[in-house]
């Protein structure tokens, strides 16, 4: 099997896995709050991962750990605004609206790094801004808004969109320069680090010692935060970031699907054009809009470096290519 393929699959996988945690982590929000519980599941997440990757971790560079340490704080923002949100919405809204995240990369790099959008990646932001506007902004008495009915859930989740899409921007670039081993490593250990330095800060740590807490943290820490993020800073190297927009797209679905089969969750007429109008966004943004500059260097970059190493031979394989 190609690098390639095996990529493909194994981000799909990662996706599998983060929509079918939102139901997880609503649950465990009744035994703990928020900021406290990300603080301990990425801890966790940070032991399995240096214990896992402890023969790379020694020669880690200044420069990758400046490197790890910017995706870390990301991450940080990230989840401690999406965890936050989720405990004042439903699972199926907030990985729908998070979803959106991939969407706002050109605009991001538009903004910050100066690079220029064509009219269908214009027409997927408007589309998936479209459909954001439906989910968190309920209707009012004979009007299309009330924005005085807006949750804060879905506010906060937005932040958390913005935070996630900026580290989808400089975790491919920082995987691509050193090893992905020492970048998924770092940034968890960094946004644990600031997880729990922000936790008394902001919240009234809570935590409900239980059977259920104690499971949960183990699946969200081991699955979807240490290995999850394994396989995409892996398969990053091997896929363009169209091709991770597109496949990103599957994890509100599985997330709907997770709370639909276990909390009996229905979205409503509303919130369910949002969400489709967002996952149209993202697919027209990632199907039929080119390249930027930046997604064409980077992939450039990545094919020159694959072209250099050769195929794996059994009983040969680096961390992954075995997966």
């Amino acid at each position: 099997m190609s690098r390639s393929l095996k990529a493909h699959l194994l981000l799909v996988l990662a996706t599998l896995i983060w929509g079918a945690t939102f139901v997880v982590v609503k649950a465990a929000l009744q035994f703990a709050s928020p900021l406290t519980f990300t603080t301990i599941r990425m801890t966790v997440a940070a032991v399995f991962l240096v214990l896992v990757f402890r023969k790379s971790l020694p020669t880690l560079t200044r420069p990758s750990l400046y490197a790890g340490c910017s995706v870390g704080v990301l991450l940080f923002l990230g989840y401690a605004f999406q965890t936050t949100g989720l405990n004042l919405t439903t699972p199926s809204k907030s990985a729908f609206l998070t979803s959106s995240s991939f969407v706002l990369v050109p605009l991001l790099l538009l903004v910050f790094w100066r690079i220029r959008i064509d009219l269908w990646r214009i027409t997927g932001i408007a589309t998936a801004l479209a459909g954001l506007f439906l989910m968190t902004v309920p209707a009012g008495d004979g009007r299309i808004a009330d924005l005085a009915k807006v949750n804060a859930g879905d506010l906060l989740t937005l932040i958390a969109v913005v935070a996630f899409a900026l580290q989808l921007i400089v975790v491919g670039p920082a995987t691509q320069r050193f090893p992905f081993q020492q970048i998924v490593t770092i940034q968890i250990a960094v946004a644990a680090l600031l997880m729990g330095v922000a936790a008394p800060l902001v919240e009234t740590p809570h935590l409900q010692p239980s059977v259920k807490l104690a499971a949960a943290i183990l699946v969200t820490g081991a699955l979807p935060t240490a290995v999850a993020f394994s396989l995409q800073a892996w398969a990053q190297q091997f896929i363009p970031a169209t091709h991770t927009a597109v496949i990103f797209t599957l994890e509100p679905v599985f997330a709907w699907l997770t709370s639909l089969i276990v909390m009996k969750e229905r979205l409503g007429i509303r919130a369910g054009v949002g969400a489709l109008l967002i996952l149209a966004g993202v697919l027209i943004s990632a199907l039929l809009a080119r390249p930027s500059q930046l997604e064409s260097s980077q992939l450039e970059a990545t094919q020159l470096e694959a072209s250099r190493q050769p195929e794996p031979q059994p009983g040969n394989e680096r961390p992954l290519d075995c997966v």
